[in-house]
């Protein structure tokens, strides 16, 4: 299922995403739609005593804790995969993303870090040279050569945007789950970066990874990476536009990057910088107070009959919940895992800890079933 504003779900056609309709776009209209969606079925389907298990991964995995938080009396559990709830919390670090990305990609190798870093320092003096940008522009096979500073940083954000993907999908075996990726991208990725000779070049080969699963002569940086109120990332078409306002609505997501931590240029997102951009593109403030107050939080010590899972591998992990407040709530740490890792299809591949994680769900499922059953 779709939620509202996202896939072909555009409850307004064309005006879905102008004033006043986009308004309707939030977490608490998509939580009262699945609400009313459950409570439909179970009568069409004459399965009022059936017991409901919602599962979600990354977003949706916020979606899947927050069903159990809003209406226990109608989902006897959840299944939360890599869901960083925590970052609606206003008092919550933001400052992990990128340092987590450079993490993956140093426990392939720490000399793959230090190419990055020396790629990144070539660029930005080949970038100051006279004849730089076109030169930076072949190198990159850009559609368009840059022609000022401006798209010379949107490069960057471009191969950021690929390093985010690869550390996030970095899976044991092929997918074409947002982008086409081999098996251990990141591996792959540091193997490029290791074996050019050209460190500049050796980063595009990495970049193409993500960007050229189709063969293309040429890359539109600007077609293929938005930037917008989420550093890493907002995804294409109407899916990127909803996303980005609740990017400035209700959920605050990573800040950006710093040199210092990770093995990024600076690309700094501060609060100052969101709150004029989304004031910008949206006409809207964040209301960060408003989901903290809504959605809990970190305050979720009365929490019960759900499961948060995340992978060590994945970026994201914490942003979520990597400690159970209460007895009544699993958290399991999937090694090796990547984004959403045990919400996939069974694979040859699989590493022995998502198997077991996948056991450790199916037992919390059975659990909550039973209760639920004996409760009515």
């Amino acid at each position: 299922m779709t939620d509202r504003f996202y896939g072909k779900s555009l409850p307004f056609g064309n005006k879905s995403f102008s004033h006043p309709y986009v308004g309707l776009l939030s977490i608490e209209q998509a939580l009262g739609d699945y609400a009313v969606l459950l409570s439909t079925l179970k009568q069409e389907l004459n399965a009022t005593s059936c017991p409901v298990i919602t599962f979600g991964g990354s977003y949706g995995g916020m979606l899947s804790a927050y069903m159990r938080f809003k209406y226990p009396n109608l989902v006897a559990g959840s299944i939360a995969a890599s869901a960083p709830i925590f970052l609606l919390s206003a008092n919550s670090k933001r400052d992990f993303f990128w340092e987590d990305v450079t993490k993956d990609f140093n426990a392939v190798s720490p000399k793959c870090v230090d190419r990055v870093k020396k790629a990144f320092v070539m660029m930005d003096v080949i970038s100051k040279k006279p004849g730089g940008l076109k030169e930076l522009s072949t190198t990159f096979a850009l559609c368009k050569p840059l022609t000022s500073m401006n798209d010379y940083h949107h490069l960057l954000g471009w191969i950021r945007n690929a390093f985010t993907y690869l550390a996030m999908m970095d899976y044991p075996y092929p997918t074409s789950f947002m982008g086409n990726l081999p098996g251990y991208p990141v591996k792959v990725a540091c193997g490029m970066i290791l074996n050019n000779t050209d460190a500049v070049k050796g980063l595009y080969q990495a970049s193409e990874i993500f960007y050229n699963s189709t063969g293309r002569l040429c890359f539109d940086i600007w077609a293929d990476f938005i930037e917008c109120a989420d550093p890493t990332g907002c995804g294409l078409g109407f899916n990127s536009r909803a996303w980005d306002y609740q990017a400035c609505t209700e959920i605050h997501l990573p800040a950006g990057s710093n040199n210092i931590t990770d093995m990024f240029p600076v690309l700094p997102f501060t609060n100052p910088i969101r709150n004029q951009y989304c004031q910008k593109t949206w006409g809207v403030a964040p209301r960060d107070l408003w989901g903290q107050a809504q959605f809990w939080a970190e305050n979720i010590k009365s929490a019960s009959n759900i499961v948060f899972s995340n992978g060590d591998l994945d970026p994201w992990h914490r942003g979520g919940v990597t400690q159970a407040p209460n007895p009544s709530v699993g958290v399991i740490m999937i090694k090796g895992g990547a984004h959403h890792l045990d919400l996939r299809g069974k694979n040859k591949d699989d590493p022995a800890s998502v198997i077991q994680a996948r056991n450790q769900e199916k037992d919390y499922i059975k659990k909550w079933i039973a209760e639920s059953r004996q409760s009515q």
